[in-house]
């Protein structure tokens, strides 16, 4: 009976055997002990990025995904240790023991070295974060140098073109009547200094002509500059005076000209219609100068100043700048938008901008020299603080505080946190901070 059992058990250990080294043979990753793979993987020569899992001594592709495997570069951990400050000795089986040099633990055994490795996990800051070459190219993780020198105090924002209120003219009546002859026809139409807009049938206006004859005829010569300024305040220009004195025929109707070059931007009357003097009859205005209502927000409102020069470029006309300056800086900001509007006076020959327009605006204040500047990409705010992450070399990355300043363009100025020879990361930032941010944690919870 003990015979059989005894054979039974080696033809088990056979089988079991025959189907290890069967696996071990099928399997490129068998063929090594436990003990060798765990070597490769504290020093690794090639990996693949995708599958941590493949490791070669080689040059060569993933059997899984077929990518190149990337070399990795991993410090010595006993060279590395032989580098740092010894801070204590633990025993290995309590750690409350803890002697400052070498020795025996109380159940006789050797006490464990403890290392400074404060320059590894942890920073001014926060912890240190290592990330492998190859993350940090898949991640896309882009940096930049701190540089010292001048920032421009520059203002983007938007803006609408305006007509300039000062070449504009409202066409009113200072008596009652009726239009005859409207010479104007629809909005939009080009006048020129001089033309004829309209007639104007007004009862007042024949009777003020006719006591002027009367006065020129009995040659009463206070009755004459009355009669005159009479009809000068009721809107006869000079040389319908000369004409009226000179014929001494009082015309039935009064031709009303235009006193400067412009668009009919507004047309309120038409052929026949009565109109007082409160009435608009129209409204010209010269485009060959034009304003911009530009938004400046309140952090920058101490940035503009009157005769700055400002540029402005619109969506429909790429690659075109014109070239103008501040004129006018509103008193006041505007309750919802929190933004000061600021007044932009441009020259428009070709009248190439036009009234409600939407412009894109630069306006250029001072230079602020000699400081501290950063991408503004690479700042992180949240509620309390503003940071970065610091590049350490070797793929070593660590939060940093700072202090911003102004912000110009895609530019910001750093106060306090920085130094000249920093570098910081610009893009993939935030996946590192949040990796920062959970070590922190950790280590905390480990305190």
């Amino acid at each position: 009976m003990k015979t059989t059992l005894k054979i039974i058990i080696a033809v088990v250990i056979m089988l079991v055997m025959g189907w290890y080294f069967s696996e071990k043979t099928r399997d490129p990753l068998m063929q090594e002990t436990a003990l060798q793979h765990t070597e490769k993987h504290l020093n690794p020569k090639y990996v693949c990025p995708m599958h941590s899992q493949i490791i070669r001594d080689e040059e060569g592709t993933c059997p899984i995904c077929g990518m190149d495997l990337v070399q990795v570069k991993v410090e010595a951990k006993e060279s590395v240790k032989k580098q740092k400050k010894i801070l204590y000795w633990v025993a290995p089986m309590d750690a409350n023991y803890r002697r400052d040099e070498p020795g025996k633990s109380p159940m006789g055994m050797d006490l464990v070295p403890v290392y400074d490795e404060a320059d590894d996990q942890t920073a001014e800051d926060g912890p240190v974060v290592r990330i492998s070459p190859a993350v940090i190219n898949n991640m896309g993780v882009r940096t930049a140098k701190i540089e010292r020198g001048p920032l421009w105090r520059r203002i983007d924002t938007v803006a609408s073109v305006d007509y300039d209120e000062s070449r504009v003219s409202h066409i009113h009546l200072r008596t009652d009547g009726w239009i005859e002859n409207l010479n104007v026809r629809s909005e939009g139409e080009r006048i020129k200094k001089g033309d004829r807009l309209f007639n104007v049938y007004s009862p007042t206006l024949v009777n003020a002509m006719e006591e002027y004859v009367q006065s020129l005829i009995s040659n009463n010569r206070r009755l004459i500059n009355a009669s005159r300024d009479r009809l000068g305040s009721l809107g006869v220009s000079d040389q319908q005076i000369k004409l009226l004195e000179k014929n001494r025929k009082v015309p039935q109707s009064v031709s009303i000209y235009a006193q400067q070059d412009g668009v009919v931007v507004s047309l309120k009357v038409r052929e026949g219609m009565y109109v007082k003097p409160e009435t608009e009859v129209m409204r010209l205005a010269d485009l060959s100068r034009v304003w911009l209502l530009a938004e400046v927000f309140e952090t920058q409102v101490d940035w503009v100043e009157l005769g700055q020069s400002a540029d402005v470029s619109l969506s429909y006309l790429p690659g075109r700048q014109w070239e103008g300056k501040v004129e006018y800086i509103y008193p006041t900001l505007d309750a919802k938008t929190r933004t000061l509007k600021v007044r932009l006076q441009f020259e428009n020959p070709d009248e190439a901008l036009k009234p409600n327009m939407y412009a894109h605006v630069s306006i250029y204040g001072g230079a602020k020299k000699d400081i501290l500047s950063m991408p503004r990409e690479a700042l992180i705010r949240t509620g309390q603080e503003q940071r970065v992450i610091l590049d350490l070399g070797d793929g070593r990355f660590a939060p940093r505080k700072v202090k911003a300043g102004i912000e110009s363009g895609d530019w910001v100025e750093i106060i306090e946190g920085l130094n000249e020879a920093d570098v910081v990361v610009v893009s993939g930032q935030f996946l590192i901070d949040s990796e920062a941010s959970l070590k922190a944690s950790l280590i905390r919870m480990q305190e």
